[in-house]
């Protein structure tokens, strides 16, 4: 061991550590000047040193010190006690170098004199302590003396000028500055004989214009905390015309909670409640329609209790950002595994739209069937929602258009949205639609206006087809040139009336940063829902469903999958004429996709898996050596499942579920199972696909029935 680790280690071990830097206190000060003088008397004494030598250094100790404490401005009572003590400490030594201070009477004064240098400084201490207290707290009063001054200042020009513009003579009973610093809010009492807040919320333009606020501010009335009370915000400072990114926080959300949509003029986040409520997003081009719609994407996937289904019939393109980098393996995690996508399911073409709508039709019947018994616990009509039975979030863009379109084939796809709207509030189901204007073909439908009361119009500063009156029924005093920036505009809540707000801007990289971020907290579809939703749902990633994602990756410029998915992403050359290389870093990466995708989802295996994919992982039934002989009881006990399914056959994934709790098999054994059974003619697969089941030999067709 080194010397230095010794002295370390002497020094852990010697006792309680002492900090020589450390200022003196009452009692060590004290004890320090006591036994200071007793050793200079005695050193004195023994050596004949000269009396004035210990009274002129007294006398500097004093002087020193009262000019140090005249610098940091102490108080007269520490100045006169600090010189003080150095003055009686020097007249006692010089007093014990006369008649020696080994005496009694010297040791007694000595001790005196420490407890009084000791009590002195103690009681100059706690003046300082009060004196300093004194002075922050007369900072403080006139610190709130101007801020008072300067609030009654602004409640007197408000209320003059609200008498002058609206003939509403109003006490203001206070001004409230906000944190931002963007404004203030006035709490106002509105006169008697049946004044509302209403006639001064319809002059709004005329006070902002009286104020001479700047462009983009406001001032805007909305309803006080009792009838009679209004309340006035006075925008001063235009934080809309700032463009601000998502914020990097990707802490948790929850849909009870609230999920930040944007912010307002005062710069704090407005939060949308969705449990019971749609939402209908208008914006024409170039507004900042489609980065709201990620802004909200990025929100549920913050969330854990919701689940996000998309629907974007011009190609996927609002969902397309928030699955491919998962897929094509753009992301790699520190541990390895997969990324899941930042959305649970998206369809880009009519029929898989159809598919995903009827879907939510079960799940949300399947759901009032099966889950009576919570709601009578938890006494109430509302599915309780969380990360065991989470929310779905349906984000249909361009789904306002859709309702209003002539063409009968799309109308279905409308009457099936229809239908979610209407049937599935309870049971936790709700859609975010988006439309290019506000205009009468968008909002004529009753039940988009009565469900969809968290509304959001986008203007950009674009008049046409821009009816601010029909998206914000009885709101007054809104102008679309209040909004002229890109993905600036207007929103409304249940909680909040129509008011000016801005959407954070949300560049593709950060998207990725949030898919990566909250890959772990997507929460899994629960199983009552699960087994509605079926195959439809289990199957969503097989990739003959994903196939148009490809098709638009390679449409956009690239002359091959590889190429389009940079980095060793998940190759797709499965379902092109040439096999996929095997061995090569895309085709590792799409088994370990798809491996993921088989443990977290339930879907089926790949059709198009070539024969020389790997052997199931540990963790299943390795029976190789027993196939078709079944003697282990697992494979017994699925092969009676085969049978017991008949002539309709069944799958891997059931015949898996149904041994799990027992035996602990595997989706993966039971496919080499299957396989096998197919080969030595045991069972018959019937169909391809997404539609492949197996049917034991008994009941395959053009065999005759068997007991």
């Amino acid at each position: 061991m080194s010397s230095t680790a010794t002295a370390k280690k002497q020094h852990v071990g010697s006792g309680p550590v002492l900090d020589w830097a450390a200022g003196h206190g009452p009692v060590t000060g004290a004890l320090s000047a006591t036994t200071g003088a007793f050793a200079v008397a005695t050193t004195g004494a023994a050596t004949a040193m000269p009396l004035g030598w210990a009274l002129a250094v007294g006398a500097a100790g004093a002087l020193g010190h009262t000019v140090a404490g005249l610098r940091v401005r102490n108080a007269g009572r520490t100045l006169a006690t600090r010189a003080a003590s150095w003055l009686v400490g020097a007249g006692w030594t010089t007093w014990a170098m006369t008649h020696g201070p080994l005496t009694w009477a010297a040791l007694g004064s000595l001790a005196t004199v420490g407890v009084g240098i000791g009590a002195a400084a103690r009681s100059s201490a706690l003046f300082e302590e009060a004196r300093e207290e004194e002075a922050i707290a007369a900072e403080q009063r006139q610190i709130a003396a101007e801020l008072s001054a300067e609030r009654r200042a602004i409640a007197a020009e408000w209320a003059d000028r609200i008498q002058r513009v609206c003939s509403v003579t109003v006490r203001v009973l206070g001004v409230e500055m906000w944190e931002t610093g963007a404004g203030f809010s006035i709490d106002a009492e509105l006169p008697p004989g049946g004044a509302t807040w209403n006639k001064i919320a319809a002059e709004s333009p005329r006070l902002s214009a009286d104020a001479r606020l700047p462009h983009g501010c406001t001032a805007t009335a909305s309803p006080g905390i009792r009838q009679g009370r209004v309340i006035i915000d006075v925008t001063t400072v235009n934080v809309l015309e700032q463009e601000r990114t998502y914020p990097t926080d990707y802490s948790v959300l929850s849909l009870h909670t609230g999920i930040p949509w944007g912010y307002r003029t005062n710069a704090q986040q407005i939060l949308a409640y969705l449990r019971e409520q749609c939402a209908l997003i208008v914006g024409p081009a170039g507004s900042g329609k489609t980065n709201m719609v990620h802004a909200i994407l990025a929100g549920f996937a913050r969330a854990e209790d919701v689940l996000t289904w998309v629907i974007d019939l011009n190609a996927g393109s609002a969902g397309l950002p928030w699955v491919l980098p998962a897929l094509n393996g753009e992301i790699v995690r520190e541990d390895g595994k997969p990324v899941r996508p930042g959305v649970d399911w998206l369809a880009g073409t009519f029929d898989e739209a159809m598919t995903m709508l009827d879907t939510a039709v079960r799940v949300a019947k399947q759901r009032k069937m099966s889950y009576q018994d919570l709601l009578s616990k938890a006494n109430t009509d509302l599915l309780p929602i969380g990360p065991r039975i989470p929310q779905i979030m349906l984000v249909i863009d361009e789904g306002a258009e859709i309702l209003a379109s002539p063409d009968r084939q799309v109308r279905k796809l409308g009457d099936k949205i229809l239908e979610v709207i209407r049937i599935a509030r309870a049971m936790g189901v709700r859609t975010v639609l988006t439309a290019l204007g506000a205009t009468g073909s968008v909002l004529g439908n009753l039940m988009i206006r009565r469900e969809a009361k968290v509304r959001v119009a986008l203007t950009g500063g674009e008049t046409e087809g821009m009816d601010l009156s029909k998206m914000f029924p009885g709101a007054r005093g809104l102008r679309v040139e209040q909004a002229p920036y890109k993905g600036a505009g207007f929103m409304s809540t249940p909680e909040s009336p129509a008011g000016l707000f801005k959407a954070w801007r949300i560049l593709p990289n950060q998207i990725r940063d949030i898919i990566a971020a909250t890959s772990d907290r997507h929460p899994m579809l629960d199983d009552v829902s699960a087994k509605a939703a079926g195959p439809a749902y289990a199957r969503r990633w097989d990739t003959d469903r994903t196939a148009w994602m490809r098709d638009q990756v390679m449409g956009d410029g690239a002359g091959d999958v590889e190429a389009a998915a940079p980095g060793g992403g998940l190759n797709l050359s499965a379902l092109r004429s040439e096999p996929a290389r095997p061995g090569s870093e895309e085709d590792e990466l799409a088994r370990r996709f798809r491996e993921q995708i088989d443990a977290e989802f339930d879907t089926t295996r790949d059709p198009h898996t070539p024969a020389t994919t790997p052997p199931p992982g540990a963790g299943g039934l390795n029976l190789s050596a027993l196939r078709g002989e079944q003697d282990s009881p697992a494979q017994r006990a699925a092969l009676a499942a085969l049978l017991a399914s008949g002539p309709e056959g069944t799958g891997a994934s059931a015949i898996a579920r149904a041994l799990a709790d027992e035996h602990g098999t595997t989706r993966q054994t039971v496919v080499g199972w299957l396989k096998d059974w197919v080969t030595d003619g045991t069972a018959v697969r019937v169909g391809e696909g997404t539609k492949a089941r197996y049917v034991h030999h008994r009941h395959a067709p053009g065999q005759p029935p068997q007991d």
